[in-house]
């Protein structure tokens, strides 16, 4: 079974709908005007959750400038 979002563009669109619940070919799992819109970006979301101390803050951007650097060299 797989889940989708519809927008229901006419009343014509809806009664389709409603057969096919009737039929138990599908459910409606909510009905909703507008789709919910995330008010932030991930940035602010997640800004200050990892609670690092500043050791462990400067051992990972030590350990994420390194992990850049591999990347950039030639391995042939």
């Amino acid at each position: 079974m797989s889940t989708a979002i519809i927008e229901i563009e006419n009343d014509y669109a809806e009664s389709i709908l409603q057969s096919l619940v009737g039929l138990n070919a599908i459910r409606i799992i909510q009905q909703s005007k507008t789709i919910p819109k995330i008010e932030s970006t991930l940035s602010e979301r997640f800004l200050g959750t990892l609670h690092l101390t500043d050791v462990q803050y400067e051992d990972m951007q030590k350990e994420l400038i390194k992990s850049r650097n591999e990347w950039e060299r030639n391995i042939y």
